[in-house]
């Protein structure tokens, strides 16, 4: 697409179409109206950019700004995260992000990560253990209660502690419209919780993340209260709802390719390349945190106006032909890399490391438990979370 008008806004977008199957509607969208206008679920404008070219140059492209202060525009419910827990990464820009990612990152490196190994296996053991009876539903037996239990352990969340937490956790994950009161109680109560636990955690010093976040040291420099609370807070949120889905999509992604299974289970294969084609072909993040445009600017040939706000699909971006051959197939022997499904740039997922670990473990001991494990309902269509943000099966029973 040429020329520099807007295009006209599609109000329809977001709707239960898409929901339902995204990738179609990406599709569709790529080939009419790569850079696109529309509204988010809660009436603000907002562009869809959904080419891989478009997409992982705008991931980059230091003029689109995450720092709301950029943003001319708001939804028509004004909902907005209390400063408190707003001051994370992905509301930042360089100097601060720069500052913040530096402090923070080595608690992060697959080095850093590998420790909670053990645990998470034994984590997933136990909770395989109390597979009975010959079915079970993967997201609320496995996938769930593991990215919760590894989050806690990761922030270092007593287990008398884990019960309120959870409660918390699940309000502010509902998408019920007559949420909102009960979300802002548990928010005050997240937050009251998380700024307990840091101080807990700086007389007492455990072996966990939050620890190292605490102490982390660089020339001086450490990480404040409010910025330990809020990034705590993005830690819980990014790491509990994309593993669990992360692991629910790759069980299903195998469940419905006998083949690469069988590869898994003989040793021709290893769990990591299933997981890096899942990351391509079913990410749980299907788009990029919103970015603001800092001047007036053009993406893919469609005029931009400063402050407008802008999404960038990744789940179109990894399906795009010009850069995937037979994007829709789920194919871990695929010749092409370069996947964007945990982001790009400076502002790649920080957590990556921890959610592959965590998935790998996951996926390779449930499939090698049960031998036998297949879907228990495999003539039946899926049905997904529902969030235009976040993809991952609400059930994946199954039987073996």
């Amino acid at each position: 697409m040429t020329g520099t008008d807007p295009t006209p806004d599609t109000p329809t977008l977001f709707d239960r179409a898409l929901l339902a199957d995204p990738h179609a509607g990406y599709a569709r969208l790529r080939e009419a109206c790569p850079v696109a206008r529309t509204t988010t679920p809660d009436g603000a404008p907002v562009w869809v950019v959904t080419r891989y070219e478009d997409v992982r140059a705008a991931l980059t492209d230091r003029r689109l700004s995450l720092n709301k202060q950029t943003s001319t525009s708001t939804g028509k419910h004004g909902a907005s995260m209390p400063p408190s827990l707003d001051a994370h990464l992905l509301n930042m820009d360089p100097p601060d992000h720069t500052r913040l990612r530096r402090l923070v990152a080595p608690a992060f490196t697959a080095r850093s990560v590998g420790r909670l190994r053990p645990a998470i296996q034994q984590r997933t053991d136990e909770l395989l253990d109390r597979f009975q009876d010959g079915s079970a539903d993967v997201m609320t037996a496995l996938a769930t209660p593991l990215a919760l239990a590894v989050i806690c352990d990761v922030l270092g969340i007593a287990e008398e502690d884990r019960r309120d937490f959870r409660t918390w956790t699940d309000t502010l994950r509902s998408p019920a419209a007559d949420a909102a009161p009960t979300s802002r109680r548990a928010l005050h109560d997240l937050h009251g919780f998380l700024v307990e636990l840091i101080a807990g955690k700086r007389d007492h010093p455990g072996d966990d993340l939050l620890t190292q976040m605490i102490t982390a040291r660089e020339d001086g420099d450490q990480l404040s209260e409010p910025e330990l609370v809020a990034l705590s807070f993005l830690l819980l949120f990014a790491g509990y709802d994309n593993s669990a889905n992360l692991v629910g999509n790759t069980v299903l992604a195998l469940l419905t390719h006998h083949e690469t299974l069988r590869s898994l289970r003989s040793g021709a294969l290893g769990v990591g390349r299933v997981v890096d084609e899942v990351m391509r072909w079913n990410s749980p993040s299907m788009l990029a945190s919103r970015r603001f445009a800092r001047e007036d600017t053009h993406i893919g040939g469609v005029r931009i106006t400063a402050g407008e706000r802008i999404w960038m699909s990744l789940a179109s971006a990894n399906r795009d032909p010009q850069q995937f051959s037979n994007p829709d197939q789920f194919d871990v022997d695929r010749p092409e890399g370069g996947h964007l499904g945990f982001g790009h740039g400076i502002h790649y997922c920080l957590g990556s490391a921890l959610a592959r670990m965590e998935t790998e473990i996951a996926t390779e001991a449930l499939v090698r438990r049960f031998p036998s494990l297949r879907l228990a309902h495999p003539e039946e269509t899926f049905e997904w979370c529902d969030s235009f943000q976040n993809r991952g099966p609400l059930k994946l029973p199954v039987i073996w």
